[in-house]
Formats: C-alpha cells, structure tokens, sequence
C-alpha cells in the first residue's frame, strides 16, 4: 500500500507486463467511464532500452456515470494490474474492467481504508464478446 492513502474516489491503477499498445487500450477503457489523470491525447510509450515498463493511472469514480456502455477492451496478451483505493472506488474500477475483459484476481491486501487489488486481464474472447 502507499504512504500517502489516495481522496477516497481515486484509484490508482498501474499496469505492467505489457505492451504501450496494450497500456493505452486498457486505460481508454477506464477513461470512457473516470476522470483521470491521464489525458486523452496521452501516448502510452515504451520506455527506452531493455528496462522494464510500469505504466499509472489515477482515475476519480466519484462522478462515474451508472450503467454507461463499456467498450469491449482490445489486449494482444495478458496484462497485470494493481488497482489501489478505498474498497468502494476499488470495486467501480473492477467493475469497469469486468465488464471489457476477462478478469482473474490474483490477490487482495486489505487495509483499514484501502484495498490493493492485483488482476490480470485478458481480452474476452470473441465468441463470447459476439452473445453479450
């Protein structure tokens, strides 16, 4: 968990394991429904070299629109994320996420005020995407 516990609608996402592309995709998904501070023209790169890359998002569910529409989220692979916040904003994330990919939950550390949530994500197969 951080030091510094986040306002109690922003989550924190942070993504590895993957590629920019995959980055983006994962993050417009997020942005479709959350304020974030990742803009819109934002470009996901890789990092130079041959380091690993981590890629983070803050996204505010405090104004998320209920039942909006969900796009169905592109991967060319699995993608690690761990989703940081208050369980209830914590949960609009994973929500969001379930509902444009095939999620696993790796694991869970639970706080007094704040859950850390470690998911894999994996594009939903398109057959099953097709009799949504």
């Amino acid at each position: 968990m951080s030091a510094h516990p986040l306002p109690g609608s922003q989550v924190q996402v942070v993504l590895s394991d993957c590629s920019a592309a995959d980055a983006g995709h994962l993050f417009a998904v997020l942005c479709s429904r959350f304020a974030s501070d990742r803009c819109a023209e934002d470009e996901v790169r890789e990092a130079e070299g041959h380091h690993p890359t981590v890629w983070t998002g803050t996204f505010d569910t405090e104004d998320a629109p209920e039942n909006a529409a969900i796009p169905t989220g592109r991967l060319s692979g699995p993608v690690t994320a761990e989703v940081q916040g208050t369980p209830h904003a914590v949960q609009l994330v994973r929500e969001t996420l379930r509902g444009a990919f095939a999620v696993s939950e790796l694991g869970e550390d639970a706080g007094d005020q704040e859950v850390q949530v470690q998911l894999r994500l994996e594009a939903v197969p398109a057959h099953e995407s097709e009799s949504v």
